[in-house]
């Protein structure tokens, strides 16, 4: 299956209906990530779930396979722009489905290299090997 690049996130939820209409739950830390805002409008893409998923943790991650691993590794180079400024004044760049790095030292605009140091959930810290490409 091919996935766009435009992918902002990606989840699993149930569709629950009430008398003709129909709701999609999106889950808290999408929205705390800035990968989608309350009140805006998307396109959903519905994806049918595999007769052989679980969603039992799996021994290697500990975690249910429906869930989105982050799309960056620690030691992992990439080349990002600098997209915003946070609140601790370090530069923010986004990769596939919206993804943060934070780039501490880096300024809005800025193209810059960066070796991921620190993985989490839902970001990512890189340090600044190259300045500009």
């Amino acid at each position: 299956m091919e996935i766009s690049d435009k992918l902002l996130c990606l989840f699993s939820a149930e569709i629950e209906g009430d008398e003709g209409s129909f709701t999609v739950e999106v889950p808290r830390q999408e929205i705390e990530n800035g990968s989608v805002e309350p009140g805006s409008t998307y396109r959903v893409a519905l994806i049918a779930r595999e007769e052989t998923e679980t969603t039992e943790p799996t021994e290697s991650t500990g975690t249910a396979p429906s869930e989105p691993q982050p799309p960056v590794e620690a030691g992992e180079t990439r080349y990002v722009e600098i997209e915003d400024i946070g609140k601790q004044g370090d530069g923010i760049a986004r990769v596939e489905r919206g993804y943060v790095i934070i780039v501490p030292g880096a300024e809005v605009g800025e193209r810059v290299k960066v070796e991921i140091t620190e993985v989490k959930s839902n970001f990512a810290v890189g340090e600044i090997i190259e300045e500009t490409f």
